[in-house]
């Protein structure tokens, strides 16, 4: 078997922005995160398990190379962080960690020990099911029909280019699929196609798409591109699991830490772990909304969330166009030039395009929606409530209804 991930390079910045935090800050804190599919209907099978289970295995035994570090060494807010950097060159993730477990057609994967490590099972496992999925999908069609896929999906590519690279205002777009990708192999395509003609499009070029970078990190180093990442709404929900927090008070905290730790840097913050209502009249005040450069947006309606955002920059008497939106949530290039469109002179925006980039194939495939969320942190339960009810996830009822209670005294 040819492992799926030979590098842990193959992961999201994030993972490596949140490792550091943990590993400063939190390195007693034990963690549980849990598998989830959200497609109705799929059917696993116990070959698909056992080469789910394979891969994990072989991931098991990778480290990063001295090459590896070199790279993250050299970005530059990295530079000065030498205990992390000397925590990553004997990083070895422990298979004793986590469990596959397959039964009734169903995929059960769970994650349990120090945060700073099981943390970043999280990408790895979403790559590996997501690539033995599709590999055995198109194993059912003959290779006709698999050239028409592939095709189709070059095609769909395309013609999202096309219309980015003609939109009226400057859009800037990154690569936020690998969780959601159909292959390794696809998505280096994709981003090949990207470099080559919008990493750095000049004035005459007109075009007015610029890529700006992926969220996968050994692609940036193979290909020369930007990193992209910064906080996942586990940094946040930690929070809520510290015994020196309240609930109330818990995304501050979390917040302030961020701050502390990267010095200016990587200055987006997280907004809707506890839904954007609560996070501009409670957490997000005049000090975070100065510290930090923007919010990303992941849930919700983002024509709200952009306005209310602006009207927060206003009341705060900040500029909103000195910050800037990064949305994220199911983005196409259709809604993201829909949304570039009608922000472009109220507040600047960026847009992480996931799913629509790296597993787009039209009507012939539908792409999984899965996750692997952390669901405790030392044992007590944690929750991301985001502003739309199918991104909730939390296996503690009676802690999911406290929370909301918190959160409507926070925004009465």
């Amino acid at each position: 078997m040819q492992p799926i991930i030979h590098s842990l390079l193959d992961t999201d910045f994030y993972k490596i922005t949140m490792a550091r935090v943990f590993f400063h800050k939190f390195p007693h804190i034990n963690a549980t995160y849990k598998f989830k599919c959200r497609n109705e209907g799929i059917i696993w099978t116990q070959e698909m398990v056992n080469e789910i289970r394979d891969n994990i295995n072989a991931l098991c035994e990778l480290r990063f190379t001295e090459d590896e570090i070199d790279y993250i060494k050299s970005i530059y807010f990295m530079k000065d962080a030498h205990g992390f950097i000397e925590f990553l060159r004997m990083f070895k993730l422990n298979r004793r960690y986590i469990d596959v477990m397959y039964g009734a057609n169903n995929l059960c994967i769970s994650a349990e020990g120090p945060i700073w490590s099981v943390s970043m099972f999280e990408i790895y496992v979403l790559a590996i099911v997501n690539e033995v999925y599709f590999k055995h999908q198109m194993a059912k069609v003959d290779k006709v029909y698999q050239q028409q896929v592939m095709e189709d999906g070059g095609h769909y590519l395309r013609r999202g280019l096309i219309k980015a690279q003609n939109s009226k205002h400057r859009l800037l777009v990154s690569d936020f699929g690998t969780r959601r990708r159909f292959s390794k192999d696809w998505q280096r395509n994709v981003l090949k196609v990207l470099k080559e003609t919008y990493e750095n499009p000049g004035k005459d070029d007109g075009l007015n798409f610029v890529f700006t970078g992926t969220s996968n990190v050994m692609f940036a180093k193979e290909l020369g591109l930007t990193p992209i990442g910064t906080m996942a709404h586990e940094y946040i929900q930690l929070g809520q699991a510290l015994d020196n927090v309240t609930i109330a008070n818990s995304q501050r905290y979390m917040m302030q830490v961020w701050a502390d730790e990267y010095r200016g840097h990587l200055g987006t913050a997280l907004s809707d772990t506890l839904g954007v209502d609560y996070f501009l009249k409670h957490d997000f005040d005049a000090y975070f909304a100065k510290l930090f450069d923007g919010v990303r947006h992941d849930s919700g309606c983002p024509y709200e969330f952009g306005n209310k955002m602006i009207k927060h920059y206003q009341n705060e008497r900040i500029d909103p166009m000195t910050k800037t939106i990064i949305y994220s949530d199911g983005l196409d290039f259709d809604s993201a030039i829909e949304l570039n469109d009608y922000f472009h002179d109220k507040i600047k925006v960026a847009f992480g395009i996931g799913t629509k980039l790296t597993n787009n194939f039209g009507n012939y495939l539908d792409p999984l929606n899965i996750v692997f969320k952390m669901v405790r942190a030392n044992g007590k339960p944690v929750a991301k409530l985001s502003d739309v009810n199918g991104k909730c996830m939390c296996e503690d009822e009676e802690y999911l209804k406290y929370l909301r209670n918190v959160i409507a005294e926070g925004v009465k």
